[in-house]
């Protein structure tokens, strides 16, 4: 069965957002969220922002009404979130208003599914855009209410198991800096032992291979930023390359090898996860520093686990440089790092507690990642169809009879087949 599709003008007020005068600082307070590109790309609604508009600010801006779905159309095509109240928003996002045709969250989840489509639709400048009036022309597809409702409860359900197991996820991480802590203190605090720079620490620091990578599986896995988004290396997440063992042999990673990310998004600078032996023959690729420890001076999981307290990755982060929707690292400044040395006897301790938190964060991490691929799967099957199928042909009557009314409201043609049943 064809449901019917509207261009998104015809079901929809679209408003682009803009920025009161940052020249005039009392447009700025704790009243009205103002929402920008960063902060999308979560179904959960918006209710507050890391910069908020004053009264004074909301009356120069364009407050949008609770449920108002939020695409970003400048820069970081085709993320999306949905409004929790009346917020504001930047000139980089078009605000979707839902009229009486369309639900809210299931044009949200359409948008989700849209991405590539979207960002197909913009410009190729070196900031691509996708002008508001190409962004108004694009279709939306126009079910009857009730499959609507249906789809958005079943990908909220899904919605809501990935986002929970997430949060497991997130806590599990902050097992390692907490039990860093009890046993050794706040780094840079009260060191009751020798500091030394990381650089002296280290028997290696470099940069992976540039050697094409491929998703065939042909050679050898190789890493990537996304091999360790999530604290830990996730062999789901490799890429190959395609190279002789000798050709290979210079990049393989060695247990307690330690990856560092130092070309990313600001918030992810700083990540790290170590190599303990799987997947084996693992290629160090680019986009990630490697470090070494000297193993006769620092336990490889010791320095893991410091790496990723709160306070070293702060350090790190004020000593990033940054560029547009991005910040990098240099090997001085990674190498100027403080080190306490406890006892290496202590250090080997806690390291081998710790590597059992690994494993923990690696179970985790998969889990959490297997249920995201179970929702893009649901998301690609609702805008399918094959997601509410039996729904629709359990409702089959009542929602030809809306569809007809849709179709008469909206001033659009019938689908073909529905034409001949009526």
């Amino acid at each position: 069965m064809t449901w019917l599709s509207a261009p998104i003008r015809s079901v929809a007020q679209v408003v682009t957002g803009n920025t009161p005068p940052k020249s005039d600082e009392a447009n700025y307070g704790n009243d009205v969220p103002w929402v920008k590109p960063p902060e999308l790309g979560s179904t959960e609604p918006i209710v507050a922002t890391s910069e908020m508009l004053s009264v004074q600010g909301a009356e120069r801006a364009r407050v949008l009404p609770k449920d108002a779905v939020l695409v970003s159309c400048i820069g970081s095509i085709g993320r999306v979130g949905i409004a929790g109240v009346p917020l504001a928003t930047n000139q980089q996002i078009n605000a979707v208003v839902c009229g009486p045709a369309l639900l809210p969250r299931f044009a949200m989840y359409w948008f989700m599914h849209s991405a590539d489509a979207l960002s197909a639709a913009a410009n190729n400048a070196v900031v691509p855009i996708l002008n508001k009036g190409n962004f108004e022309k694009m279709p939306i597809p126009i079910w009857p209410l009730g499959e609507q409702s249906r789809v958005v409860e079943l990908l909220d359900d899904a919605d809501r198991l990935r986002r929970l197991r997430r949060e497991a996820e997130a806590k599990a991480l902050r097992i390692l800096p907490t039990l860093f802590e009890r046993t050794f203190g706040k780094p840079f605090q009260d060191e009751h032992w020798p500091v030394l720079p990381l650089g002296e620490l280290l028997s290696t620091m470099r940069n992976g291979t540039t050697a094409d990578q491929n998703t065939s599986c042909k050679g050898y896995p190789v890493t990537r930023i996304e091999t360790i988004s999530a604290g830990v290396i996730n062999p789901r997440r490799v890429r190959y390359v395609d190279m002789t063992y000798e050709e290979a042999a210079r990049w393989l990673l060695q247990k307690g090898d330690i990856l560092f990310s130092h070309i990313n998004s600001e918030t992810h600078i700083g990540k790290t996860a170590i190599y303990q032996g799987s997947p084996e023959h693992l290629v160090h690729g680019m986009n990630l520093l490697l470090l070494r420890p000297d193993a006769t001076r620092i336990d490889p999981t010791y320095l893991f686990a410091l790496l990723n307290t709160p306070e070293v990755r702060t350090f790190y982060r004020s000593r990033c440089k940054r560029a547009v929707n991005q910040a990098s690292l240099n090997q001085k400044d990674i190498s100027s790092l403080p080190v306490p040395l406890p006892p290496l006897q202590e250090q080997q301790d806690f390291g081998a507690l710790s590597r059992q938190v690994e494993t923990i964060l690696g179970r985790e991490s998969i889990a959490a990642e297997k249920l995201d691929e179970l929702f893009e799967l649901m998301l690609k099957q609702a805008f399918s169809g094959q997601l509410t199928a039996r729904w629709r042909e359990a409702h089959i009557q009542e929602s030809l009879t809306e569809m007809a009314q849709q179709a008469h409201a909206l001033n659009l043609p019938l689908p073909k087949e529905q034409e001949v049943l009526s």
